[in-house]
């Protein structure tokens, strides 16, 4: 073990970090049902595990036909990017809403 291993960030796990992710967008008041969450109906992210990587989507704004913008995530820091993007545009539309 060199002295650069201490600094390493832990290995990626998607099956983990899925399962995180799902915790962290329920807590925001999205449902999820087949890979795709929705808040009132309609979707706004889906994610699903490809290999070594999370394949995740964002929709543009909330619509009956989505718009999406992929991602694919490799590790736990563009992971915390992606909810923290859901986060500010929830609440964007939430305040668009009203």
């Amino acid at each position: 073990m060199s002295e650069n291993d201490f600094f390493a960030p832990p290995a990626f796990k998607p099956e983990e970090a899925l399962l995180k992710l799902r915790r962290e967008l329920r807590d925001l008041g999205l449902s999820e049902r087949a890979g795709v969450f929705e808040r009132k109906g309609q979707a706004i992210a889906k994610a699903a595990v490809d290999g070594a990587v999370l394949q995740l989507a964002l929709v543009k704004r909330p619509a009956r036909t989505p718009e999406w913008v992929g991602k694919t995530v490799k590790d736990h820091a563009q992971l915390r990017d992606f909810v923290a993007t859901l986060k500010k545009n929830l609440s964007g539309w939430s305040d668009g809403d009203e």
